[in-house]
């Protein structure tokens, strides 16, 4: 009986190399594949450092992997639409005053469609990923699910909330039940030449995480000198470009005030920052636009969800009422603080995905 094949994304980490191993032990037929995304300066290179996924050669490790494992391996060079897909957004996002989130377009425009595509030719039956999360099908709803990793703290859920059905039909995610610790054990178990690589950590296509310089380099022209004022519009100031702000901030300001005063509203069409006192972050509404559901078809009522706003940032109880097939409000039952356009709010039931979408603004 011939093996089901399957493409593995391979970025030298632990994570994807011992979802490769697992794959293999499974009985597929596995076959690496690294993407070019990008080059770092040469001094970054292999700067051990550098706590991102491009802070070694990813192909030569994960060729290292592949030829330990004995399954083939090939580079995807997909910079062209990584550039075009992700560096630019994420610079024209900054620009706008908002801040993007590049590993959530980088899953959907790149790993699971690019990439995707790129197994289809190969004759792959799925795509694998070193994700810490699950999918799984539900018999009950006929659609697919995808659901928390088994390690809380590295659960990565969030950035795959774009995820189409036929996507998930197609794609393994084999490490999505391990912890970190057991991923780490199983991978010295192996003997796997990446067992001890430290992990990603750093938005991966900038260098020591400086994306203000990042920006500035290709968009110098959106660094104009402006206004801080309050949220009564009057000056208390003057900034260097809305660039080196984000909502909550508090350093940088150079204000002399009788209390701490952070970053409230970026308005970038006005080139100004609003600045107040940090009870003015808290919100309890926002409106979420780019909406994808997952777990249901559709949301005819008012639904009760866990929402997240931000990677790190703890779920809490909202309630969910889309307004048409791309726009949401969402209700949280406290207010959060710095609730922050062009991040990601994604929505939860226990640990399964119902969905998620852009924040475009948040109200009292």
């Amino acid at each position: 009986m011939k093996r089901p094949r399957v493409v593995v994304a391979m970025s030298g980490g632990v994570d994807s190399s011992v979802a490769a191993a697992l794959l293999k032990q499974q009985g597929f037929e596995v076959i690496g594949v690294t993407m070019k995304l990008f080059s770092l300066p040469h001094k970054y290179q292999r700067n051990e450092n550098l706590k991102n996924c491009c802070g070694r050669d990813a192909a030569e490790d994960a060729q290292r992997v592949a030829g330990f494992l004995d399954i083939s391996h090939h580079v995807e060079n997909l910079s062209r639409l990584f550039e075009k897909m992700v560096i630019a957004d994420f610079c024209e996002e900054y620009s706008r005053g908002r801040t993007p989130n590049p590993c959530i377009r980088c899953n959907q425009y790149i790993k699971f469609k690019a990439l995707m595509r790129r197994a289809e030719k190969l004759g792959a039956a799925y795509l694998a990923t070193g994700h810490h999360a699950r999918v799984m099908y539900d018999s009950k709803s006929g659609r697919y699910l995808l659901r928390k990793g088994r390690d809380q703290e590295k659960d990565q859920s969030y950035f795959l909330y774009t995820l189409t059905q036929k996507q998930l039909s197609r794609t393994l995610m084999p490490i999505g039940d391990f912890t970190k610790e057991e991923i780490r054990e199983k991978a010295e178990e192996l003997g796997l030449p990446v067992a001890k690589r430290p992990e990603s950590q750093e938005i991966c296509f900038v260098p020591d995480n400086d994306y203000v310089s990042f920006v500035k380099e290709r968009i110098p022209e959106a660094f104009r000198p402006g206004f801080i004022v309050d949220i009564e519009n009057q000056i208390l100031g003057k900034h260097n470009g809305v660039l080196h702000f984000t909502i909550g901030q508090r350093r940088g300001m150079k204000i002399a005030a009788p209390h701490p005063l952070y970053v409230l509203d970026i308005r970038s069409s006005k080139n100004t920052i609003v600045v107040g006192t940090n009870d003015k972050l808290y919100k309890r509404r926002l409106l979420a636009s780019r909406i994808n559901l997952i777990a249901k078809v559709k949301i005819t009522k008012p639904l009760a969800v866990k929402a997240k706003i931000r990677y790190k940032h703890k779920e809490t109880k909202a309630i969910l009422k889309l307004l048409d097939l791309d726009r949401a409000l969402v209700e949280f039952e406290k207010a959060q603080r710095a609730v922050t356009p062009g991040q990601a709010v994604v929505f939860y039931d226990g640990d399964t995905v119902i969905g998620g979408g852009t924040i475009m603004v948040s109200r009292q």
